[in-house]
């Protein structure tokens, strides 16, 4: 080995940030020492100039990124796909059940909807756990309590071969819809109750409806949440879906799984990155449901941009627009064209752009179906989850597969010697 060169000057000459070194080292892609002073840390230059001739990986960068081998979901050339199939046709096509299917077991066939029911212990335990929280509750943090409510009566759930997985996977995403109170009636929009029999007719999307809308369901509009339910289903490695996969590759049963993803969403939504990991559609909600009209748009988002904040559910989909925001906003716009819901999100979406803002994501979309449709606050975050949840039992069945645990590695960067205490 020849000349050794310090961490800034090795991130310089690789045009990185200085904690993608770090990352490099981790993988073995670099070899680090200690400088002289036993605090710094120095890189092989030749080694430098080799991972340059080399080109360095798409996906190394310093925020984190941790590569997984995966067959489900495909985020590329401003196209996504589930197994091969762009999720756009899929969503309009398909119902979210034969998503699922198809992400956890690569086939589609129509499913039994019977099958699509949690047991009745398992709904009495969720339903139970989630009345003893105080009212106002957001639907998100009661979900956080029926999923493990639920493992508790599953005295099967640590069998973790494929059919078991599913059949679990089905139990948990029914009892997370059906375990939910039922939403404050609006007299405006006081109805019948709705026969069981006509529920089942329209799938956990139908159920689903009643559990977060005070209103009767627009055809249109259940469609667009149908819809919206597959296009959620996966994203690649997002981070709710990472804590997913690390939970099941030491074999955590499918509950623990759900509940280790639910745990990562909506954190942090005062964060700068917030907007990244489930937070954004709340965030898109309160903001379309505090403009007035199309007229105040403009003043809201400027109050947003002069308080130095990010506009929530605009950009992050790889530098390009969201496939998925589309869809669903053109879903949303036919069922509802005349809306003035829809016209305020439209005004948003109209000044953004003016301001040259990045493209609406998915989140975005889904705030306005929430908003359009009247539904209960919080709403967007619980369709995320309980769709998301069909991701993330998928990717727990390929850790169940590999049965190898993952093990991400630190690289320490601390003192080499901890300094002499006071006795």
């Amino acid at each position: 080995m020849g000349e050794w060169i310090g961490a800034a000057q090795a991130a310089q000459r690789l045009g990185v940030k200085q904690a993608t070194l770090y990352a490099y080292v981790s993988r073995g892609m670099l070899t680090r020492r200690r400088g002289e002073d036993g605090r710094s840390s120095l890189f092989d230059a030749d080694e430098i100039v080799l991972l340059n001739t080399k080109g360095k990986p798409r996906r190394a960068a310093g925020s984190g990124d941790f590569v997984i081998e995966s067959e489900l979901t495909e985020v590329a050339d401003g196209r996504f796909r589930y197994r091969g199939m762009e999720v756009t046709k899929l969503a309009l096509w398909r119902p979210f059940e034969e998503v699922a299917g198809w992400l956890w077991t690569g086939s589609v066939g129509r499913p039994a909807i019977q099958l699509w029911q949690a047991t009745a212990d398992a709904v009495a335990a969720g339903s139970g756990a989630q009345a003893a929280l105080p009212s106002g509750t957001l639907p998100l943090e009661r979900l956080r309590v029926i999923v493990p409510a639920m493992a508790a009566t599953d005295l099967l759930r640590l069998h973790l071969d494929p059919p078991a997985v599913v059949a679990a996977g089905r139990n948990i995403i029914a009892g997370m819809v059906d375990c939910l109170p039922d939403p404050p009636a609006s007299p405006a929009s006081a109805t019948p109750a709705v026969p069981s029999a006509r529920l089942a007719e329209g799938g956990i999307a139908g159920r689903f409806w009643y559990k977060i809308c005070p209103r009767r369901p627009d055809p249109g509009l259940l469609g667009a949440l149908r819809a919206a339910m597959a296009l959620l289903a996966d994203h690649e490695l997002a981070a709710s879906t990472f804590a997913a996969r690390m939970a099941a590759s030491v074999r955590a049963d499918p509950y623990a799984v759900v509940a280790t993803g639910l745990g990562a969403l909506g954190t942090s939504r005062q964060g700068a990155a917030s907007w990244r990991y489930g937070g954004a559609s709340l965030g898109a909600e309160t903001m379309l449901a505090a403009i007035r009209d199309p007229a105040d748009a403009v003043r809201a988002v400027g109050d947003l941009l002069r308080r130095g904040e990010r506009i929530p559910g605009l950009g992050d989909f790889a530098d390009s627009p969201d496939p998925r925001a589309k869809t669903l906003l053109d879903l949303v716009k036919k069922a509802a064209p005349r809306s003035a819901r829809f016209a305020v999100a439209a005004a948003v979406l109209e000044e953004t752009r003016s301001r040259a803002l990045p493209e609406p994501n998915v989140d975005f979309a889904l705030a306005t179906l929430v908003n359009v449709a009247g539904m209960i606050p919080g709403a967007g975050e619980a369709i995320f989850a309980v769709a998301r949840t069909a991701g993330w039992i998928a990717h727990a069945m390929e850790e169940y597969a590999k049965n190898v645990p993952l093990r991400p590695r630190t690289v320490y960067t601390g003192p080499t010697r901890a300094p002499a205490l006071n006795r």
